[in-house]
């Protein structure tokens, strides 16, 4: 009797699989998981047939791996962008419930002490914290976890720390490569919108569009740098700003595409062509850069990778830890890519 193929096993779906079908974020069907009462009764009910249709197991992958044992790691944020905080979601929920970790999201509102959030994961017993930017960047809160013998992993910093698992891009050398193309285009007032100083990689980011102006001879023109905050509503201040310059730049690279698609809604009610009279480029690639029109170039940070390839270091490092080995750390750099759209032009006439 002739045997029959074995079949392959069907992937197991994710916690992303399940937000695509029910049409909702990531981070809903973490709370339904968690039995949040904070959804609303109809969503969590589409939310519950589809992880019935699907069969998805939030801990599956992880049962099947010989002694599993359950983590509980704690998110801290502040960053006030939106997507790029849901970016980092899908990513840290996703690697999340394959590993059998509980992830604990928290907050930290600009009149929040972090210190006092961290202190209270900490006592409520996480078994690791990841500290975004600018988090991953406040001394004080990680001489508090490090004190505390607490695993750590930073996300997005510009100088991270050797005392923390890292996960980030190399900032400048991103800015310093965009720059160059805007320059490339035929631009020579190009103007820049800096991030929240506060966050190491906003200082990197303009470092590197400082070092690109240097290599092509050009001096750095202070007024064509604007101030932001990662916010949409910065961007639109900062836009507001380099746009009423007598002189003004013909090409504008903001640190984030929040901001950067503020300085397209500027342009358009100005009725600036983009990229006729205005080339706007962006950092980051999230969501946003192809929601608007005309859609952004801009620098791919691989937000959701970043958070998968730091969570899974940081188990490792917390099942290290509880093997007895000492404390170590690890830095990765992902690569960062270039996306060209429609919002970049040639300046060849002025």
């Amino acid at each position: 009797m002739k045997s029959q193929p074995a079949q392959r096993p069907l992937k197991a779906a994710t916690l992303r699989d399940v937000a695509r079908v029910a049409g909702v974020s990531a981070m809903t069907v973490s709370r339904v998981v968690n039995n949040d009462a904070s959804v609303r009764e109809e969503t969590r009910d589409r939310i519950l047939a589809v992880i019935q249709q699907l069969k998805y197991s939030p801990n599956l992958a992880a049962r099947n791996l010989t002694g599993a044992q359950q983590m509980r790691v704690g998110l801290l944020f502040t960053n006030p962008s939106t997507n790029y905080l849901s970016a980092l979601l899908v990513g840290g929920l996703d690697i999340a419930s394959q590993l059998n970790v509980q992830l604990v999201v928290q907050k930290c509102l600009p009149d929040d002490d972090a210190l006092a959030v961290a202190r209270r994961m900490i006592e409520d017993g996480v078994d690791g914290l990841i500290l975004p930017s600018p988090l991953c960047d406040c001394s004080d809160l990680i001489a508090t976890i490090v004190g505390a013998g607490v695993p750590a992993l930073a996300i997005g910093s510009g100088m991270p720390s050797r005392e923390l698992l890292a996960v980030n891009i190399d900032e400048f050398a991103a800015a310093l490569e965009m720059t160059r193309l805007i320059l490339s285009l035929g631009h020579r007032r190009i103007g820049f919108v800096v991030g929240d100083r506060g966050h190491s990689e906003s200082i990197r980011r303009l470092e590197g569009y400082h070092a690109a102006l240097g290599e092509a001879g050009l001096a750095v023109d202070h007024s064509l740098v604007a101030e932001g905050l990662f916010t949409f509503r910065s961007g639109l201040d900062a836009a507001e700003v380099l746009l009423d310059l007598a002189d003004r730049p013909t090409a504008i690279f903001a640190s984030n595409d929040d901001m950067a698609a503020a300085i397209v809604s500027v342009a358009h009610r100005r009725m600036l062509s983009i990229p006729g009279d205005l080339t706007v480029c962006g950092f980051d690639d999230t969501t946003l850069a192809t929601a608007i029109w005309p859609e952004l170039t801009t620098i791919r940070q691989p937000i959701a990778d970043m958070a998968r390839v730091g969570v899974k270091a940081l188990c490792d490092e917390i099942l290290s830890r509880r093997a007895g080995h000492p404390a170590s750390s690890s830095h990765s750099v992902l690569d960062y890519q270039i996306i060209r759209r429609q919002s970049d032009g040639v300046w060849g006439h002025r």
